[in-house]
């Protein structure tokens, strides 16, 4: 592995530790902080971290070219992610969250085939009805005979898209911006759109318990001033699939964590609709075996070792 390759690996890794963390603190502090709220108070942290350390670095603004998709990306990742999955927290577990969440590989994936023209292979269509069906069960074992943790299994999903929708806006963006500037300015975008959740955010820290702050303090540190950081840094020297990979590792992470904190375990047609999930991300994920390629010398040899069919019939 090429020095480059292993700082990828490496900050893929800080990644995937802090965000299967961020499932963990947001089931706990969900019921003190709204979705809304707590996405504009993780969001303005982390604005405030980011903007510190690029001042400090000398980091500068971005080119004209990168604010599209530093904006578009920030709106949706940060923005609407962060308050889908907050939302989706409030109704089913931390580990139920995480497995449904990382179907996101599967759609970055298609959004590459669609807007990157790379096609839709026979694997990755395979692999998405798959996960599809893996959500389903999901759902159908959170459900209880009530629509309140389908609904909960419906906003991970879309937390999903909006995950993917941004890492396939933030690769090219990356050509034109450093992972810092497109961290920190795509935070910052993320804020202004959660803005309309100030006077939700202000109502409940003044009612909040101190560890509840600072589970918040702690997802705008490092979930997020972090994590994204070093994800931009590793996509940045790599591929957005193989980044995507990294991330299966976290609802093992999180289901894991929240036995340790919080006593929460998914019963056994939860992890098994979970596996589905994630089964249909391995199987887009596969290759076929490649064919063999046969040297054009030998090629033309064989063409030489066969017989004239022509010639012999008008003999």
């Amino acid at each position: 592995m090429s020095r480059a390759d292993g700082r990828a690996l490496a900050a893929a890794s800080v990644t995937v530790v802090l965000w299967a963390s961020s499932f963990i603190a947001i089931r706990s502090s969900a019921a003190d902080f709204g979705p809304g709220a707590l996405a504009l108070g993780r969001l303005t942290v982390a604005s405030v971290v980011l903007s510190v350390l690029l001042l400090v670095r000398r980091g500068g603004f971005p080119p004209r070219e990168a604010w599209p998709g530093i904006i578009a990306s920030g709106v949706l990742w940060f923005g609407a992610y962060m308050v889908a999955l907050n939302w989706g927290e409030k109704l089913v577990d931390a580990g139920t969250a995480s497995l449904v969440v990382n179907v996101g590989p599967i759609l970055m994936a298609l959004l590459g085939g669609w807007l990157l023209k790379e096609g839709f292979p026979p694997r990755l269509m395979a692999g998405m009805a798959v996960s599809f069906a893996g959500a389903v069960v999901v759902g159908l074992s959170m459900s209880g005979g009530g629509k309140s943790s389908l609904l909960g299994v419906l906003l991970c999903l879309f937390a999903a898209l909006a995950y993917a929708v941004g890492v396939v806006l933030q690769k090219p963006t990356l050509k034109h911006a450093t992972p810092m500037q497109v961290t920190t300015f795509g935070a910052l975008a993320g804020t202004v759109a959660c803005l309309p959740f100030a006077g939700q955010l202000v109502s409940q820290v003044s009612r909040a318990p101190v560890s509840a702050t600072l589970q918040m303090v702690y997802l705008g540190v490092f979930p997020t001033a972090l994590a994204f950081t070093t994800w931009a840094y590793a996509v940045s020297r790599t591929t957005v699939g193989k980044m995507g990979t990294t991330t299966y590792a976290v609802p093992v992470l999180v289901v894991l964590m929240s036995w340790l904190f919080l006593g929460e375990v998914p019963g056994w047609l939860t992890l098994l609709g979970g596996l589905l999930c994630l089964s249909g991300v391995a199987v887009s994920r596969m290759r076929g075996k490649a064919r063999a390629q046969v040297p054009d010398d030998a090629r033309g040899n064989r063409a030489a070792a066969q017989p004239d069919v022509s010639a012999e019939s008008a003999r």
